[in-house]
């Protein structure tokens, strides 16, 4: 199987680094410090403190994504992009991914597979859910956080890429709806990115913590009633255990968003939170509690202890 990633940062490296052996793979990237490292010595992949080999380097091919790379055929594509980035990565594939290859995106939030099938058509787009955790160290250097379960959907593209991640040791599962596992992704993603960009805290830290856990329990319960409300079944039946799990079994890991704020760099809260907003209000359901969330975040909110984050959402009383 020829796969290629397109992405450089931590999901890309964590799937580089599991794939190493299985299968031909490449990535395709725009980080230039990232695509530098790679290129001078391999990517030093760290395994989770609990694993007993904790270090190994890892040669790989890379690409920087220019319009005039030359790139080699790919009969699969994972899209492991910013959503701001979505339509930078179909550019990218359509001029490597093969007529009969499948693309999945394994990004986050909303309308993903819609911006990528646009230009690679819908027999070629498919989505999934990760809850893989990784974070890069320093360019070059990207550690596994937590070794959550992956869901593909259930056709015959995505079948043998299960089984790739299954014997990779990434745990994988098939489900009938698409549109219920990226919905799913994006309940839970909008239960940990926020708060965790916010308080400036691992995952962890939402399953460990009194006040916390109540807040991910209310902006969950928003979330999920959205879903609801727009017909989307959720892959798993209580959607405020589901995200305190991947919280617990990610616990080490920043988030995205989180790593985003620290470095500066656009995050997903359009993506994430503002699709919830969106089909609130297409539903006519409230979501007060992540609106709050959507504007602390990109109005660059500064480090909020979780007692202060509490009583922005009027979630907490003294004593």
């Amino acid at each position: 199987m020829q796969i290629c990633i397109v992405g450089v940062g931590a999901m890309a490296c964590l799937m580089a680094a599991r794939l190493y052996g299985q299968a031909e793979v490449w990535l395709v990237g725009h980080w230039p410090a990232q695509i530098a490292a790679l290129q001078a010595g391999g990517l030093t992949w760290l395994e989770m403190e609990s694993a007993p080999q904790q270090s190994r380097t890892i040669p790989v091919t890379l690409f920087a994504a220019a319009p005039d790379t030359p790139l080699p055929p790919a009969d699969l594509a994972l899209v492991l992009v910013k959503s701001t980035q979505t339509d930078a990565a179909a550019a990218t594939l359509a001029r490597c991914l093969t007529p009969n290859g499948l693309a999945v995106t394994l990004q986050n939030g909303l309308g993903n597979v819609a911006r990528l099938a646009a230009v690679l058509g819908q027999e070629r787009v498919t989505g999934g859910s990760s809850t893989q955790g990784a974070i890069i160290v320093r360019p070059g250097v990207a550690q596994h956080t937590g070794n959550g379960p992956t869901y593909l959907p259930d056709q015959t593209g995505t079948r043998p890429l299960a089984a790739l991640f299954n014997q990779a040791g990434m745990p994988t599962y098939l489900q009938e709806n698409l549109d219920s596992l990226i919905w799913g992704k994006l309940i839970i993603n909008a239960g940990i990115n926020p708060l965790t960009a916010l308080l400036r805290q691992p995952n962890g830290f939402l399953a460990h913590n009194d006040t916390a856990r109540l807040l991910l329990a209310r902006v969950v319960t928003e979330a999920a009633a959205v879903a609801q409300a727009n017909g989307i079944p959720l892959p798993y039946p209580d959607p405020i255990a589901q995200t305190l799990e991947v919280a617990r079994v990610t616990a080490a890991n920043y988030s995205s968003m989180l790593q985003d704020v620290q470095r500066g760099a656009t995050t997903e809260i359009e993506a994430i939170t503002g699709a919830i907003i969106y089909h609130g209000q297409r539903s006519q359901t409230l979501t007060p509690l992540n609106t709050i969330l959507y504007q602390l975040i990109q109005n660059g909110a500064r480090p909020l202890t979780v007692e202060a984050l509490a009583k922005r959402l009027g979630y907490y009383e003294a004593g």
